[in-house]
């Protein structure tokens, strides 16, 4: 049989199994059992036709491009949404600052731990895979240049070069704006409030529904990897599955802990046991947003003033998010540039924790998030934005802990603010 047979035969095959995923939607089958019965789908497809991807793979390339496509205009919405919302909370200067300080502080460690540990563990070496043809990796570029590049200078060159941390600058240069102006006359720049958060809204829609495809993505992808390599070497991906669980662990009992007791100077133990059921819940929905009920009923209950309750976990659930924004995003990236051999220097090793930091601003808390911010963190390194569907398979596996750990960074950066600003009562 000819190679263009046995391509049109596995692009059969693979649609014959896109049409069984569609029908496991339809059943309200689980989104994480989906995304790993297309793994074992495109395991099957790439071993039944080796060598013949062409066409299936033209799936995951296409959901790749889409995905990254969103990024930008995601975040001028996300962004800008999420800082302005602080213009209406209590004591602004004071609890507003303390509360993304201790957020974004979460995910700095987070992403600081995961870099130490990514890097000397060699996350991804011995990992063989090949880039799509088309692909280029860009030029890492120096110190310096890096530095002067955070700072916008064309807003429409920034976006088509796929330059995010501008951007966001001027989105936080915005949101200062907004926000000045709202505690002078808020009636007269409501609609553009009003146009922001709508658009937050229709964003946060457009990254589900794009979101929802990534089991096809993934069998597609899946199926190249394994038609072109043997199955032996994607056996790293599970190790790299239970690195994640033990980071989210560190972070979230032992990072989280030791700031509680040594800024709040408050008990970790009974903190963990107040805000369990929070962690549960967040553990097992794999939302941040729809934890933020059970997050405030339990800071409450630990003793929380109630507007910094529900004002920092819902802050949290848009803001920082070291399990998403800290964790996951670092640890790809260092993966990435050992599978691609690329030559990192320690300063650029560091300019990647400062942009994990740049991108949590604005997340959405919800399935998916990770995609978005690690795509937001490769694009603006300029890593293959494709090696992250690679790690699709065990990525919802991987959500809960990353999204317990969010919810239970949200309510330490809460707690801490409460402390500091007399709010907790400790009894």
């Amino acid at each position: 049989m000819n190679d263009v047979v046995l391509e049109w035969l596995s692009l059969a095959v693979g649609l014959v199994f896109f049409v069984g995923l569609f029908f496991l939607k339809k059943k309200h089958v689980n989104f994480g059992i989906r995304t790993l019965i297309a793994t074992a789908l495109g395991v099957v497809l790439g071993l039944l036709f080796p060598g013949h991807y062409t066409y299936i793979a033209a799936f995951g390339t296409i959901f790749s491009r889409v995905i990254a496509s969103l990024v930008i205009p995601l975040l001028l919405f996300s962004i800008v949404a999420s800082l302005t919302n602080l213009g209406n909370s209590i004591r602004l200067k004071a609890v507003g600052f303390k509360t993304v300080f201790f957020l974004l502080l979460n995910t700095f460690i987070a992403a600081a731990i995961t870099l130490g540990a990514s890097v000397l563990l060699q996350v991804g070496k011995g990992f063989n895979y090949e880039l799509a043809t088309d692909y280029e990796i860009k030029e890492v570029p120096t110190a310096i240049d890096t530095l002067v590049s955070l700072f916008p200078q064309n807003l429409a060159n920034h976006w088509v070069s796929g330059q995010v941390v501008p951007i966001v600058i001027f989105l936080i240069l915005v949101a200062i704006a907004y926000n000045k102006l709202a505690s002078k006359d808020a009636e007269k720049v409501e609609p553009f409030k009003q146009f922001i958060d709508a658009g937050n809204a229709v964003m946060g829609k457009v990254v589900s529904i794009v979101i929802s495809y990534t089991p096809y993505a993934v069998l597609s992808l899946i199926a190249r990897q394994v038609s072109r390599s043997s199955l032996s070497e994607l056996l790293p991906l599970l190790n790299i599955l239970v690195l994640v669980y033990v980071l989210c662990a560190i972070q979230a009992f032992l990072v989280e802990g030791a700031l509680l007791k040594w800024i709040g100077h408050v008990s970790p133990i009974q903190f963990f046991k107040d805000l369990w059921p929070a962690a549960v819940v967040a553990f097992t929905s794999q939302s941040s947003v729809a934890t933020i009920p059970v997050n405030v009923a339990q800071l409450k209950e630990h003793g929380v003033n109630e507007d910094i309750a529900s004002f920092g976990a819902s802050l949290g659930a848009n803001l920082g998010m070291p399990g998403c924004s800290g964790v996951w995003p670092v640890l790809l990236a260092v993966f990435a540039i050992n599978v691609l051999g690329i030559p990192y220097t320690p300063i650029q090793y560091l300019f990647l924790i400062i942009l994990a930091v740049v991108v949590s601003v604005g997340t959405v808390g919800v399935p998916g998030t990770a995609t978005i911010v690690t795509t937001a963190l490769f694009t603006a390194a300029g890593l293959p934005v494709e090696v992250i569907v690679l790690l699709a398979p065990i990525s919802s596996v991987a959500d809960m802990a990353r999204t317990a750990t969010n919810v239970i960074g949200a309510a330490t950066a809460t707690t801490l603010v409460a402390a500091t600003e007399g709010q907790l009562n400790k009894k």
